[in-house]
């Protein structure tokens, strides 16, 4: 399963457009706008799946760093401030990392 199998590749696009400059990427609008945010906790947990590059069960800060490019493989690479927030804002038990319900509820806040 790919994320164009939940997500929509216009949407997908439409989400990479708007962060394409560094340090203009908001988790929570990337989210909104590619459609993430309006999905099922099952479609979440699939999203989480895909996006868990060394299916580890967690994505970590250097997974994170690459996050756009899991949506498109030419898409840049988030920036060391993009990444710290991104992770800082969905990693609630400060583990440096972020779990699957943690994932799934920063996408739905």
């Amino acid at each position: 399963m790919s994320l164009t199998d939940i997500l929509s590749p216009s949407d997908i696009a439409a989400a990479l457009r708007d962060c394409q400059a560094p340090d203009s990427f908001s988790p929570k609008k990337f989210f909104q706008i590619s459609g993430m945010s309006k999905k099922s906790s099952s479609q979440l947990k699939e999203i989480f799946r895909i996006l868990d590059n060394d299916q580890s069960g967690f994505i970590e800060e250097d997974e994170l760093k690459y996050f756009l490019q899991r949506f498109e493989c030419g898409a840049r690479v988030l920036t060391t401030s993009e990444t710290k927030t991104f992770l800082a804002a969905a990693d609630h038990d400060g583990d440096g990392k972020i779990g699957a319900e943690e994932f799934q509820e920063l996408v739905q806040a």
